[in-house]
Formats: structure tokens, C-alpha cells, sequence
């Protein structure tokens, strides 16, 4: 039995497939979808959306925020912004980490909902830094 999975960014449907499971970072933690889960609907934060086939992760893609619902057999994900883990630019990744951290430190505290977009904007940027794979090394001679 195979869950489908259907990864959706704003502008369009960017892959819809079966898996055998998908790991998903929900803000209260990573979940663990597999045929036949319980329906929910979960808002995601800033990480690695995980696709398993064959007992082996063959596909990863980070997100920083949105919603995946889930029933027994399907699995949404509608994602603010989605990259292949393979395709980020760790430069970048780490420029927005500076520049998130610099928007965290100067937030008004007393203002909940700039409180709230500062942090998740920095949850974010450090979960796409820590998802970055690494630099390959140059060869050796």
C-alpha cells in the first residue's frame, strides 16, 4: 500500500507521487506519514519535507512554511516556499540567516505578531543553513 503525495507551492503542483512514507516538519515536530494515518490538518515550519520509497529517503525538499493535510491515503503539502535540498545555495541560505537574525534582534517584543513573523522568518533561515548540503571538496591531486 502507497500514500500519495502531492507537494504544492503557490504558483503550481510540483510533484504528486506515491510514496511509501513521507516525513514532514511539523511545527510541533517531524511527522511520520504512512498509509493509513489518522486525518489531520498541520501548519509546517521551516525544514526538510523527507520521501521514502523502498525503506530509503530518495527525494528531500525544504520548505519554510505552510499546511499539510493528510488523510488514510493522501498527503498534501502547500508550502509557502519549496527547494530541493539539493539546489540550495548555502550562501544565500546563510545571507537570509544573517539578515533574519538582524530583523529578530530588533523586533518590538510588546508587538506579538512582528514577535511571531521574526521568529518563524529565523526558524526558517537556520533550518535552510542546517539543510544545506555541504560544499563538495576539491579534488585532491
Amino acid at each position: 500500500m502507497s500514500l500519495a503525495l502531492e507537494i504544492i507551492s503557490p504558483e503550481r503542483l510540483l510533484l504528486a507521487r506515491d510514496v511509501d512514507m513521507v516525513v514532514i516538519p511539523g511545527t510541533e515536530g517531524d511527522l511520520g506519514i504512512l498509509p493509513g494515518h489518522a486525518k489531520l490538518v498541520t501548519s509546517l515550519r521551516g525544514g526538510l519535507v523527507d520521501l521514502y520509497e523502498a525503506g530509503a529517503v530518495t527525494d528531500r525538499f525544504f520548505v519554510t512554511g505552510g499546511f499539510a493535510e493528510v488523510t488514510e491515503s493522501r498527503c498534501s503539502v502547500l508550502a509557502d516556499t519549496i527547494i530541493r535540498q539539493a539546489e540550495i545555495d548555502k550562501a544565500k541560505a546563510e545571507a537570509e540567516l544573517s539578515a533574519a537574525q538582524a530583523a529578530y534582534a530588533a523586533v518590538d517584543l510588546t508587538d506579538a505578531d512582528a514577535y511571531r513573523e521574526a521568529s518563524d522568518r529565523l526558524i526558517a533561515a537556520q533550518a535552510m543553513v542546517d539543510s544545506a548540503l555541504p560544499s563538495p571538496s576539491p579534488a585532491k591531486p
